[in-house]
């Protein structure tokens, strides 16, 4: 058995996939300027994977899910992060992790900066920690990954073996990362569109592929084989043996990590200038890169020859079935992630290349139908009642853990020599809880299987689990999730309501929409939540949600008010978006919030939300049958 935090990369095409049938956890990742991959966040990663099925080669533009990731695109094709109002260009990869491990299970390790802000670690880091903290280990030495700081679990810090200082470090709970199994789905052409193979002439659209045109014409530009640079002195002539209308230019030093091309502005007696503030000095050695360029983007041996290579474009480079209309550059009124200042130098420095430009703000969502009167609104057939509401959960006798899991295993007497999931440590060995946890008629050496999943763990490791837990009666299996007994949730107090609407959602024009509202205020922490008496808060109540009136729309929505009722949709955590600690927060059960579009993938069409909410549905233990009981 694989130990999680080994992350498995299998690249084909510029894209890694796992092996067949073979279920592992999608981190997309991008390299940093220190030669480090920096994890993008679980609902980027989300993001990515739904273009990518829709098209393998297609791009992402990462500002319809996280604000501060406006000015960025990542490019399938050629897997590399553009970003628009700077030219920066990044190296990304799609990496895999074991489900069990840190990202598979939602946790995000972060520590303080200098500014008061969480920045997460890297993955590799991240998983490392968890193990440890997983084992209950006092503290964690990170030398064996290159860094000289020590964990105190304790203490919640992190600290520095040289300098002895010392930095808060958290343990927050995320949306857990995709899961994938088997290959890629099978690319596509670009783009896609209509049979006549013209491209949408969206402003979204052509934003796009405008951007996918640069990144290709550059990455293309970087793997051409450059002849030596003439001497400085000499005036300027047509390459040799070039072919005629053959035009002369020059990789620009603005551009970082990449060369752009510039043309002469006036007739074709003029020099063909580099787009640099700073040129290089005609000392400088034909390979030294140029002052204030940006080498890091380069394999090594790029750095020094990029930077000095003269080559040649032939007429009608750009001129392909692929190509968009030319625009002018939109710079952004007011204040934005992407100043004004930076879009006009992006498009000067596209434009002169020959490349279109459009510069645009994502489109806004639509999160609310138009306003319904309340004779509109009818109750939902087939769903008795328009609300449910909860309360605060009743205390009752705390079930023995030892017994609990007792009624789900079965002792194995020869147990395998492999890993136990839970505390690492060989099954035939003692748990790793030995002198943790102390149950009477539990010895640290006894191993037991689950009744219907088979998996085996030791006893020991399954007691200090459920007491960990909720401590509801049910069970857990931590690999393959299967549920033993009724799951309960921490829900606060609140109230569900649900009718029909008479609005059609996108991708379901024939059938009007069901609207769910939740409420939950405001409260203070019970015993089941992180931190008993402490209050929390509600941010963003009453939320909406939509489901399509159709048959498994209706389905969907009788196993949400079983949910609901269970204390399953909701629960008290930090917030994936503010960082907000001790508030409301999802609990693992996707629900579309966007009435009429799907810019922040949270809305329709897709086609496969309902089928996933349902496997998210039974994956927390209900289902139609248990709904029917």
């Amino acid at each position: 058995m694989s130990r999680p935090g080994q992350g498995v990369m299998m690249p084909v095409n510029g894209l890694g996939f796992p092996p067949q049938n073979v279920a592992r956890v999608v981190v997309w990742e991008w390299l940093n300027e220190h030669s480090r991959w920096r994890p993008y966040t679980a609902t980027v990663c989300h993001h990515i994977e739904n273009v990518l099925k829709e098209d393998a080669r297609g791009s992402v533009v990462l500002g319809q899910v996280d604000a501060q990731l406006v000015p960025y695109i990542i490019d399938l094709q050629s897997m590399h992060q553009f970003r628009q109002d700077t030219g920066t260009m990044r190296p990304v990869r799609r990496n895999f992790y074991d489900p069990s491990s840190a990202p598979g299970k939602g946790i995000v390790w972060e520590w303080e900066n200098d500014g008061g802000a969480w920045t997460a670690y890297d993955m590799d880091i991240c998983i490392t920690i968890q193990n440890a903290y997983e084992k209950q280990h006092p503290w964690l030495d990170l030398s064996s990954l290159g860094f000289c700081y020590l964990i105190y679990f304790n203490s919640m810090s992190q600290m520095n073996r040289q300098t002895r200082r010392r930095r808060r470090l958290r343990r927050r709970l995320d949306l857990a990362y995709p899961l994938t199994v088997g290959s890629i789905p099978k690319s596509q052409s670009w783009p896609v569109g209509a049979s006549s193979g013209q491209p949408c002439s969206c402003q979204q659209c052509l934003l796009v592929n405008s951007t996918r045109a640069a990144s290709n014409a550059i990455l293309a530009s970087q793997r051409r084989k450059a002849p030596p640079a003439p001497p400085p002195p000499q005036p300027p002539q047509p390459p040799p043996g070039g072919p005629a209308g053959t035009l002369a230019v020059r990789p620009s030093a603005t551009f970082a990590g990449a060369a752009l091309w510039a043309a002469p502005a006036a007739g074709p007696a003029e020099p063909a200038q580099p787009l640099s503030a700073s040129p290089r000095s005609p000392s400088a050695p034909s390979g030294a890169p140029t002052p204030g360029q940006n080498n890091l983007n380069r394999p090594g041996p790029q750095r020094a020859t990029s930077v000095s290579a003269r080559a040649s474009i032939p007429p009608g480079l750009f001129s392909s079935p692929l190509r968009v209309p030319a625009l002018p550059v939109k710079n952004l009124n007011g204040t934005g992630p992407v100043h004004p200042a930076l879009a006009g130098m992006t498009g000067i420095l596209l434009c002169a290349a020959g490349l279109p430009v459009c510069l645009t703000r994502a489109p806004k969502p639509i999160l609310h139908p138009p306003p319904v009167s309340k004779s509109d609104v009818k109750p939902v057939p087939g769903v008795p009642g328009v609300c449910r509401k909860t309360k605060k959960k009743h205390l009752k006798k705390s079930k023995n853990p030892e017994d609990v899991v007792r009624r789900y295993m079965q002792k194995v007497k020869n147990p395998p020599d492999e890993d136990c999931t839970i505390c690492m440590e060989r099954l035939v060995t003692a748990s790793g809880y030995e002198g943790v946890l102390r149950h009477k008629g539990v010895r640290p050496e006894l191993v037991g299987r689950l009744g219907r999943c088979g998996h085996m763990y030791h006893l020991l490791c399954l007691v200090a689990m459920y007491s960990n837990g909720n401590k509801d009666g049910s069970l857990q299996c931590p690999t393959c999730k299967a549920i033993y007994g009724e799951k309960t949730g921490t829900q606060p107090p609140g109230k569900m309501e649900f009718h029909l609407i008479p609005h059609s959602l996108p991708g379901f024009a024939d059938t009007q929409t069901i609207r769910i509202v939740y409420d939950i205020p405001t409260g203070i922490q019970g015993p089941e939540h992180p931190n008993p008496g402490k209050k929390f808060t509600a941010r963003g109540f009453p939320r909406h949600c939509y489901l399509p009136n159709n048959e498994k729309g209706r389905k969907v929505l009788r196993l949400l008010i079983t949910a609901w009722e269970r204390r399953l949709i909701f629960t008290i955590g930090t917030s994936n978006t503010t960082g907000e600690s001790d508030t409301v927060v999802w609990n693992e059960i996707h629900h579309k919030t966007e009435f009429g579009s799907n810019l922040t993938g949270h809305g329709y069409p897709d086609a496969s939300y309902l089928d996933n909410v349902l496997a998210e549905l039974t994956a927390q233990g209900v289902s139609e049958a248990v709904a029917k009981a």
